[in-house]
C-alpha cells in the first residue's frame, strides 16, 4: 500500500539522519581526500549563504559544520561521516572578496580536480541565498557543474526572511534558469535553517541518492 510504503521511507529517513555523524578529514589537496568508497553528498555556495548552519539543521546539530561571522572560513574539502553510509562533503565558499586571489585559485583547482573526478559523488547542492537569487558567481559555478556533467540542485537558504509573494516569483524565475542548465535537477528545494522549513523534503531526497 502507498501508505504503507510511505511511513517506511519516513522512518528510514529519520533513521538514517539520526546515526552518529563525525568528522573524517579536511582536505586541501586531492591526495587526502578519503577513499572513493562510500556515495558522497556535497554541499556548495557563495561565503554567508547559510551553508554551516544547513548542514547542522540537516543532521540535528547545533556545531558539527562550523558557523562563522566571518565568510569565507571554510578553506578546504571537509568530509563528515554519517552513520557509515555515506559522507557528506562542505565545500569551500566562494565569492568572498577579502579571500586573496592566490587562495581563491587554490581553491578554485580543488574544487574542479574534485568535481570532474570523484566517482561517488551523487549530487551537488548549491545553495542560494532566497533574498538575493542567482548571483554572476553563482552562474559560474553552475557553468562549471555542467561542463563537468555533476548533477547538481539548487536549495534555497533562509526562506524566513522573506515574503511567501517573493518567494513564489523566486521560484518561478530559479525554474526557468535552470532549463537552460543540462547537469541541473529541474526542481529547487526551498529551505529554513532557522525554521526548519524544506529539511525533510532534503533528507528524503538525500536518503533516496545514497540508499
Amino acid at each position: 500500500m502507498p501508505s504503507e510504503m510511505q511511513s517506511k521511507i519516513k522512518d528510514y529517513v529519520h533513521w538514517l539522519f539520526a546515526q552518529e555523524c563525525t568528522f573524517v578529514a579536511g582536505a586541501d589537496k586531492m591526495e587526502i581526500l578519503p577513499p572513493p568508497t562510500l556515495p558522497e553528498i556535497a554541499f556548495a555556495g557563495r561565503s554567508n549563504v547559510g551553508k554551516s548552519s544547513l548542514i547542522n539543521a540537516l543532521l540535528g546539530r547545533n556545531s558539527l559544520a562550523r558557523v562563522s561571522h566571518t565568510p569565507g572560513r571554510t578553506q578546504q574539502l571537509n568530509f563528515f561521516l554519517l552513520g557509515d553510509k555515506f559522507y557528506i562533503v562542505d565545500m569551500p565558499g566562494y565569492g568572498y572578496a577579502a579571500v586573496s586571489k592566490a587562495k581563491i585559485k587554490v581553491w578554485s583547482h580543488l574544487i574542479q580536480d574534485y568535481l570532474k573526478g570523484r566517482g561517488p559523488l551523487k549530487r551537488v547542492f548549491l545553495l542560494i541565498d532566497s533574498r538575493h537569487g542567482f548571483k554572476a558567481t553563482d552562474e559560474l559555478v553552475m557553468e562549471e557543474l555542467d561542463k563537468a556533467a555533476v548533477s547538481y540542485q539548487i536549495v534555497l537558504t533562509k526562506a524566513d526572511k522573506s515574503t511567501s509573494e517573493h518567494l513564489e516569483t523566486l521560484i518561478e524565475s530559479v525554474t526557468i534558469t535552470l532549463k537552460k542548465h543540462p547537469a541541473a535537477f529541474p526542481t529547487p528545494i526551498l529551505t529554513s535553517s532557522h525554521k526548519g522549513h524544506g529539511l525533510d523534503p532534503l533528507r528524503k531526497t538525500i536518503a533516496a541518492l545514497v540508499g
